[in-house]
């Protein structure tokens, strides 16, 4: 089974403001194995950075002045994807600009899912570790994968970073996570009294819908933020 794990930067936060690629990366694995082919380029998108995306990269307008526009590097960049599983961390956030970029091109030009199926790796990671941090950082440090070259956000080592956390997440080899994340060693718990559930005032609670799209937004503020974290993940 081919795999491509990948991430890209933008020029923002929203699609339908008109934010365009910067860069897209890509890493390969076969049979679940880096096999050490990559693809990975940066764009001019014709247009200014936000500030919080420059300070989240450290990407410049100068720097991309001279850089490939998207459809030079469209059919190279389709040929590596192609066929294969993408593996993308909040995956409508880079399926929804990347098809933004092949609309430009005109209907020939097709979808990503026209070619490529997708598995969400924070879909999973909120499915195993519900109600707990599962951006990109959170994950490397609860599965013991390093990420101390990650001073910035970049394509090329997120889409890296992003391929251990999901091998580690589904190697079936991961000690049972309870979430204590500051925990440095596993404790053997017993329990030596019935636990007595007492009757509590009726709470109305969001719908799943509802705390899917509140962490849907949650996790596009923390791709804006310096360290990975938005102020409402701190808070929280």
């Amino acid at each position: 089974m081919r795999q491509i794990v990948l991430d890209t930067e933008t020029t923002g936060l929203e699609v339908r403001q008109g934010h365009r690629l910067v860069e897209i990366a890509c890493v390969e694995m076969v049979e679940r194995r880096l096999t050490g082919r990559h693809y990975q380029t940066y764009l001019n998108p014709d247009r200014a950075i936000d500030e919080g995306a420059r300070q989240v990269t450290g990407i410049e307008d100068e720097f991309l002045l001279d850089k490939p526009r998207f459809a030079e590097v469209v059919d190279e960049f389709l040929a590596f994807i192609d066929g294969a599983e993408l593996i993308i961390h909040n995956a409508s956030f880079d399926i929804g600009f990347l098809d933004a970029e092949l609309a430009r091109l005109g209907d020939g030009a097709g979808r990503i899912g026209d070619r490529c199926s997708v598995l969400d790796t924070l879909a999973m990671a909120r499915e195993r570790y519900p109600g707990q941090r599962n951006n990109l950082d959170a994950l490397c440090k609860r599965l013991g994968v390093d990420n101390s070259r990650r001073d910035l956000h970049g394509g090329l080592i997120d889409a890296q970073l992003l391929a251990d956390v999901y091998l580690a997440m589904t190697s079936g080899q991961v000690a049972f996570d309870l979430g204590f994340e500051g925990a440095t060693e596993q404790r053997d718990v017993v329990v030596t009294a019935p636990v007595v559930l007492h009757a509590r005032p009726r709470v109305l609670r969001a719908s799943a819908d509802e705390l899917s799209q509140h962490e849907q937004r949650l996790d596009t503020l923390d791709k804006s933020s310096v360290d990975g974290q938005s102020v409402w993940r701190r808070l929280g």
